[in-house]
């Protein structure tokens, strides 16, 4: 609960009790892992064009094994971990929206599988997926006007 303060008060009381943040450091590390995660995507696809997939069909197939990859490691756990250590690295590739969907529900699964991990599953994801949805209407409809 805020306390009742004025506005520069608040903002002197909010900088003492915020931990201090390395902004560089921040960004190095999430370079690092979102980097790291997108180089095993393509060692992945690498490997499965190697293997006498198309291009199309080993990315299909890398986006796959990622998705699996994000979901397992939030199901144990380790997920949080990295994203605790990387930040926004860990949730810009595609494995991070795999942890945006497997995390609400492994959290709200006590509440029943349609109460809580139906209704709660896309509730991180959810936004993106309506915004992304209606973006690429719009930019499709841009599209074919111009075109």
């Amino acid at each position: 609960m805020k306390p009742n303060l004025g506005s520069q008060e608040y903002s002197d009381l909010v900088k003492r009790m915020s931990p201090p943040s390395n902004t560089v450091v921040n960004c190095l590390k999430a370079f690092a892992v979102g980097g790291l995660i997108c180089c095993v995507g393509q060692v992945i696809i690498n490997f499965l064009m190697s293997a006498g997939l198309s291009k199309d069909d080993a990315g299909m197939y890398t986006s796959i094994v990622l998705i699996f990859a994000g979901t397992l490691l939030t199901g144990i756990g380790v997920y949080d971990k990295i994203g605790e250590f990387a930040g926004a690295g860990s949730v810009v590739p595609i494995t991070g929206f795999a942890n945006s969907v497997a995390a609400p529900a492994l959290e709200f699964k006590k509440e029943g599988f349609v109460m809580g991990m139906g209704a709660k599953m896309f509730i991180v994801a959810g936004p993106v997926l309506v915004y992304g949805t209606l973006t690429s209407i719009l930019v499709g409809i841009v599209y074919y006007i111009i075109r």
